[in-house]
């Protein structure tokens, strides 16, 4: 697990998350949300670009596995592994570790990883979709599943943060 953060370390990724996930014209999607708040945090160049993740949210275009809240931090946390360490191997091994130990606790924490277990709707049949928006399910259940996936990987912007964290890998 990541070294628990203070209340601004936690207030500042739950700010960054819900700024661009309820923005109101709906422009970032969960898994763009994620990828987004991390690439900023980690200082990457062109971190606004959201086009990696177009495709991921609602578990993979709307298919319903894996919540994209966990794909976006995925990918923001792969690139952040591959700046940090040289070694491309390495570096994947890293990442797949610490996304190993933030899906065991996002389904500790919500009982499941598929979008479709956390939402309880088809999001690709278009009325189950527009059921779903309209009931506003995803203003609470997955923007709190947002700031989950983005939250716990935050602290990894801190090189010191980082390396601690890395230590106790298996490697």
């Amino acid at each position: 697990m990541i070294p628990e953060s203070g209340d601004r370390i936690r207030d500042s990724a739950v700010e960054s998350v819900r700024g661009l996930f309820l923005r109101t014209d709906n422009y970032y999607g969960c898994a763009e949300a994620a990828l987004v708040a991390l690439q900023e945090r980690y200082g990457f160049e062109n971190a606004s670009d959201s086009s990696p993740a177009m495709a991921l949210n609602g578990g993979i275009a709307y298919s319903g596995g894996t919540c994209g809240a966990i794909l976006g931090a995925a990918m923001a946390v792969g690139r952040l592994a591959e700046e940090r360490i040289c070694d491309h191997g390495e570096a994947k091994s890293v990442a797949r570790q610490l996304l190993q130990r933030l899906m065991a606790d996002f389904e500790t924490q919500f009982g499941a990883q598929n979008c479709s277990d956390l939402i309880d709707y088809d999001i690709a049949k278009p009325s189950e979709h527009a059921a779903f928006i309209e009931s506003g399910t995803w203003r609470e259940t997955c923007m709190s599943q947002i700031e989950f996936s983005a939250g716990w990987l935050w602290r990894l912007a801190d090189v010191d943060v980082w390396d601690e964290v890395v230590e106790t890998l298996d490697r």
